[in-house]
């Protein structure tokens, strides 16, 4: 049997700042995603990662019974939780710098680029056969992770993995082996040929 799994990256805040944080979501990022509900694909499993803002942008897609897991929470920012980019960036740009350039780092103390990829691994390949269409709202870094282990790519690769607020992410799993797949868009059949 083949699992149909999609990740939908969890709605963003209308602060523009980047922030090692889980704020609630505004009223904007819940009306942007309570306007792509109806193209969210169905799903006989749906999980969410634990973050309020996941399970608002679970609740905001009329997903309020999605269950919530905790293999899918973001990655751990360690001392550098509630801190700005640019906070972060004045005051430990070392740090800053070998988190984004090495996949093994964690200056701050919580969890490396590496540690989330391997759980994230772990999650998808833990999935029953049987799971059928499933959908998981998550973090982005969760669908950098998932988009690596699915193209068993390394873990350097993770920064170069755009993946952003309300985008889906399509996998599909059979026999332990992962693919990513790319959606289509929808063609309207045009004119009958003369």
């Amino acid at each position: 049997m083949t699992v149909r799994l999609t990740l939908l990256c969890a709605a963003a805040r209308t602060e523009h700042t980047v922030r090692f944080a889980d704020d609630p979501l505004d009223e904007r990022a819940l009306r942007e995603a309570r306007a792509v509900a109806a193209a969210v694909p169905g799903a006989a499993i749906v999980w969410t990662a634990p973050s309020r803002r996941c399970t608002e942008t679970a609740r905001a897609l009329g997903r309020e019974s999605a269950t919530v897991q905790q293999a899918l929470r973001d990655l751990d920012m360690g001392s550098w939780h509630g801190r700005t980019l640019d906070e972060v960036a004045a005051t430990d740009p070392a740090g800053l710098g070998s988190w984004l350039t090495d996949p093994e780092a964690a200056p701050h103390g919580g969890e490396s680029v590496t540690a989330l990829c391997r759980r994230v691994g772990a999650w998808l390949d833990a999935l029953p056969s049987d799971a059928g269409r499933v959908l998981a709202v998550v973090e982005q870094a969760v669908a950098r992770a998932a988009v690596l282990h699915a193209l068993a790519a390394p873990p350097q690769a993770f920064w170069r993995i755009d993946v952003p607020p309300l985008a889906t992410v399509d996998l599909t799993g059979r026999a332990g082996r992962w693919n990513l797949r790319m959606p289509a868009l929808a063609v309207s059949p045009g004119p009958p040929a003369p």
